[in-house]
């Protein structure tokens, strides 16, 4: 048996997303959800979140804030990572969907304002610095 096998797998690295269009950090600590049980739990359960924060639910083309304690910004994007839609100060419990979208950036309520992201914009998921 090969003796990799016994190796603990390593954290996941530290993720931002930067809006390379308008030169803006989205997130500079950025979660991801990509299993199944991430998705479907989101941001629930949190207080709030802090500017700097996000969570990239990936894949995803729809959320919901129900049960959610506090209004969020959502940046969907498609495949190539470009903006196609943008959804502001999204309160507790509301819909959203963009069936175009491959995945979704959860945001500090103005993130989107404060960066002036538009649809269009290319949006990077890097390792953090």
């Amino acid at each position: 048996m090969d003796s990799s096998s016994h190796r603990a797998e390593a954290p996941p690295a530290q993720l931002q997303a930067l809006n390379r269009t308008r030169g803006a950090v989205l997130a500079a600590k950025l979660e991801v959800a990509a299993s199944g049980r991430t998705r479907r739990k989101g941001l629930l359960g949190r207080e709030n979140l802090v500017p700097g924060e996000g969570l990239w639910i990936v894949p995803c083309e729809s959320v919901h804030t129900f049960f959610m304690r506090f209004p969020i910004d959502l940046v969907y994007l498609d495949r190539k990572n470009r903006v196609r839609k943008l959804r502001t100060g999204v309160g507790p419990w509301r819909i959203s969907a963009c069936l175009i979208a491959r995945s979704v950036l959860e945001l500090p309520a103005g993130s989107i304002h404060a960066t002036q992201t538009q649809r269009g914009d290319i949006v990077e998921v890097v390792p953090a610095p």
